[in-house]
C-alpha cells in the first residue's frame, strides 16, 4: 500500500467510504460523485496506479466478479450496467490506484465522453 495514496488509506480505514462489498482482495464503496444512480467503485487492496503496471490478470477477473455481484445485489443486473477502468489523465483517472467503476441505474449512451 502507498502511504499517500487515497485508496489506500481508505482500505486501511483512515479514511471513512460508504462499503458495500468487501472480498480478501477487494473492497467496492460509493463513488462519493456519483455520474448514475448506482456508481460503485471496486478497487483492490493490492495498491497498482494503473493498468499499466498491473502484473496479475487476476486481479481485474476478482474485481469484475465482484462489479457482477454488487450489480445483483443494487437490482441493475439485468437491466444493464457498464464498468470503466480508466487508465492514467488522458482517461480521466484521478486516483492512481486501479480502480473499477461500475455504473448502472439508467440509460448509458455511446460513445462516453
Amino acid at each position: 500500500m502507498a502511504d499517500d495514496c487515497l485508496f489506500c488509506r481508505i482500505i486501511r480505514n483512515e479514511i471513512p467510504a460508504k462499503v458495500v462489498a468487501k472480498t480478501d482482495d477487494c473492497i467496492a464503496f460509493r463513488d462519493i460523485n456519483p455520474q448514475a444512480p448506482s456508481h460503485v467503485l471496486i478497487i483492490p487492496r493490492e495498491h497498482v496506479p494503473s493498468l499499466n503496471q498491473l502484473r496479475d490478470p487476476d486481479v481485474v477477473g476478482r474485481m469484475a466478479m465482484l462489479a457482477a455481484e454488487i450489480a445483483k445485489q443494487e437490482g441493475i443486473a439485468d437491466s444493464g450496467y457498464r464498468t470503466v477502468i480508466n487508465t492514467n489523465a488522458d482517461a480521466g483517472q484521478t486516483v492512481f490506484h486501479i480502480h473499477m467503476h461500475l455504473l448502472g441505474g439508467r440509460g448509458m449512451g455511446w460513445p462516453p465522453g
